[in-house]
């Protein structure tokens, strides 16, 4: 079976000309037609947002029946964290602690989806801290979870989101470290490069990656850089096509 996948960061729907516009996340999202999107940065409750669910919000308005959010950060009113959207059912969810220290609070989310009555993927949404050596320890906390050493070398697993990794450092430990293959990489001249994403408006970080690994098979990537997609978000969503095998 072919699954298309969504990783975006969508900056609370707050977009660059700093209008709260959630429609226009939901327009390129309809426009993508993922089967599951991993969304960073969404609010629950919190006044700025109009103290909506955006992760429900969205999820009706793109016609997702299924949603998890999970809450990173508390704030004096509301919540904010990493949402995944499904057209299948989610069978489990759960929200893993990444923060390190005092600083700022970090989360991945891992949902188990039901692909069909006999194929299951595990994927972890995530949002990485803004120092090296954080999301470092970010990386080994993830790989040590539970909810990771659980899963067979076989399984299909993806881990996606904001990596904020701007020189590619956690790259080998994920290929080489863990056996994972990494969708986002674009082949140049001088060797790999990751697909650029961030800022939006005229990208040169590669922050918004995608690992894979199992029976997956990869079709295709791109980011989405229209007209829309430049202002919605300070990050340009990531798609990718694979084959479920």
């Amino acid at each position: 079976m072919k699954l298309r996948i969504v990783t975006y960061n969508i900056h609370r729907a707050i977009g660059l000309d700093r209008r709260f516009k959630p429609e226009r996340i939901i327009e390129i999202l309809n426009k993508l037609k993922a089967d599951i999107v991993l969304l960073q940065e969404v609010d629950e409750g919190v006044p700025r947002s109009r103290e909506l669910n955006l992760a429900k919000e969205i999820a009706e308005k793109c016609g997702f029946d299924h949603y998890a959010l999970g809450h990173n950060v508390t704030l004096k009113k509301g919540y904010y964290g990493n949402a995944t959207l499904s057209k299948f059912p989610i069978l489990r969810e759960r929200n893993i602690n990444l923060t390190i220290g005092d600083k700022k609070r970090r989360g991945c989310q891992h949902t188990t989806l039901k692909l069909t009555s006999k194929k299951e993927i595990d994927i972890f949404n995530l949002h990485l801290g803004l120092s090296a050596t954080e999301r470092q320890k970010q990386a080994g906390l993830l790989c040590r979870s539970q909810e990771y050493k659980n899963l067979e070398n076989h399984h299909p697993c993806i881990i996606a989101g904001d990596f904020n990794d701007w020189r590619s450092l956690l790259r080998a430990l994920f290929i080489e470290g863990f056996n994972f293959k990494c969708a986002t990489d674009t082949t140049k001249l001088w060797g790999e490069s990751a697909l650029k994403t961030f800022p939006s408006f005229a990208p040169r970080g590669g922050l918004d990656r995608v690992y894979y690994k199992g029976q997956l098979k990869l079709r295709k990537v791109k980011s989405y850089g229209k007209n829309s997609a430049m202002v919605a978000s300070d990050h340009l969503p990531v798609v990718v096509e694979f084959n479920v095998l």
